[in-house]
């Protein structure tokens, strides 16, 4: 059946195409997710004097069907064929929990912006005069053929009004280097009249960031003035000069509240573009990417979204409830039940450890965020590290042949008091099939480590609190 588009991942161009070059445009579906599906795009460019071929694009869009009647239709997963082909689909998870985490990662860097930048530098301009109009009539050579407008055609317009933005304040011809990953809120249709508002948010040294807004009227609404917004993106641009070099912006300051919220939106967005990069580079048999200070930031808040998703999740099963043997340890502690839970979803098993602990909830969130103190009451704990929203390696720590290194996709606590003096510490971790024969070996009965675990945890706490 027919399917339309509903969101566009970042598309960054690395060639330029140019008239007389040839241009090969490959796709394929790497993941079916419940009702959407990931197809890829590689765009190739070819010069037909010497025969090179470059690569333009590399793009990942996200399908859905559009069925006759009402309702979603659910998709059968691919088939894959090749280690390419496994690989783009285990990236394709990650760039999907990259979408739905976009939201909240976005507006944590919002706040962070606000409180670094004060708009006093010298020489500074406003973005006012880039301000461009443009209204574009939908007719059926720019539609499919249930009449819905092509997004390309829709990102193509986009382009063109961004483009003479831009223009007004490099005072050159600047050329397209990214689109922000964006979304298509509702469709329009042939006859639909669409206009497009562009401005400059922000300008980074040779890159500036221009935002358009998409609004559909029909005729009615057209009368009415009462426009649909359909699509939001943001569109990066560098500009050259006669040698081919970059040319440098000039800073822009907001001069309108308006402004100010679109000024540090662009600071937000450019710093998600540069880490996603740095998240997404995996290939072949590396599944985690070096460490870096500069993705703390944001891969700690991608973490803290993924966690939060994790466990609002419904359809967990209690697997393991620990109420029949109290260790000797904790005999003059009183007994505190330990449950397992886990939830699975296609190919991605996650476990929950949830323990009743006799402490104040601040006290078992300072105890627990201390790392140097993991060791501790974790066997498995060999160095300090820091959980990401993928697997991180440290070049200080190389891979060791007595270990078995497997991704964790996400993980951590959450902590809910229970009262002044007691609270209930869960342990969350998403995994991959290198991991799932250590949890499965936990959930038979042939190995106690996840119990033991959670048993000295709750023992370190409480004893801790009581030298307090």
């Amino acid at each position: 059946m027919s399917c339309v588009t509903a969101s566009m991942d970042d598309i960054e161009f690395e060639e330029a195409a140019r008239v007389g070059q040839i241009i090969a445009i490959r796709t394929k579906v790497n993941r079916a997710f419940k009702t959407s599906m990931e197809v890829g795009i590689k765009v190739t460019v070819q010069d037909v004097l010497t025969n090179a071929e470059k690569i333009v694009s590399v793009a990942y869009a996200t399908y859905v069907a559009k069925p006759v009647g009402g309702g979603k239709v659910e998709l059968k997963p691919v088939q894959l064929l090749s280690a390419e082909d496994h690989l783009e689909h285990s990236l394709a998870f990650e760039r999907r929990r990259i979408r739905l985490g976009y939201v909240q990662v976005f507006q944590k860097l919002m706040q962070e912006s606000n409180k670094e930048d004060t708009f006093e530098e010298k020489d500074a301009v406003s973005t006012e005069h880039t301000h461009v109009q443009s209204t574009e009539l939908v007719l059926p050579p720019h539609a499919n053929h249930h009449g819905n407008t092509f997004g390309g055609q829709i990102m193509a317009w986009m382009q063109t009004v961004a483009s003479i933005s831009a223009s007004r304040l490099c005072r050159s011809h600047p050329l397209l280097k990214a689109v922000n990953m964006f979304k298509f809120w509702g469709p329009s249709f042939v006859g639909d009249r669409l206009v497009f508002k562009a401005i400059v948010n922000n300008t980074f040294h040779n890159s500036v960031e221009v935002g358009v807004r998409v609004e559909a009227y029909n005729c009615e609404e057209w009368i009415k003035d009462q426009p649909r917004h359909i699509n939001s993106a943001f569109l990066i641009f560098n500009a050259l000069n006669d040698k081919g070099e970059l040319l440098p912006f000039p800073r822009v300051k907001p001069t309108a509240q308006d402004s100010v919220r679109r000024y540090h939106g662009a600071i937000a967005r450019r710093r998600i573009r540069l880490t996603r990069k740095c998240i997404l580079s995996a290939k072949g048999d590396k599944p985690s990417d070096a460490w870096e200070t500069s993705n703390q930031a944001y891969l700690s808040y991608s973490n803290i979204a993924a966690l939060t998703r994790l466990a609002g999740k419904p359809g967990w099963d209690i697997t393991k409830t620990l109420d029949n043997v109290i260790p000797f340890e904790f005999s003059m502690l009183g007994f505190r039940p330990v449950k397992i839970w886990t939830h699975e979803e296609g190919a991605v098993l996650s476990f929950k450890v949830e323990m009743q602990v006799k402490v104040p909830s601040h006290v078992a969130f300072s105890l627990l965020s201390d790392f140097s103190l993991r060791q501790r009451w974790d066997r498995h704990f060999l160095e300090p590290y820091t959980v990401a929203v993928r697997s991180v390696t440290l070049r200080a720590v190389p891979p060791r042949p007595e270990f078995c290194r497997s991704e964790i996709l996400c993980a951590g606590f959450q902590i809910h008091s229970e009262g002044s003096s007691s609270c209930t510490v869960c342990y969350f971790n998403q995994v991959t099939s290198g991991v799932m024969p250590y949890l499965a070996a936990n959930l038979t009965g042939s190995s106690k480590s996840i119990e033991d675990t959670a048993l000295e945890c709750i023992k370190f706490l409480e004893l801790e609190d009581s030298k307090c």
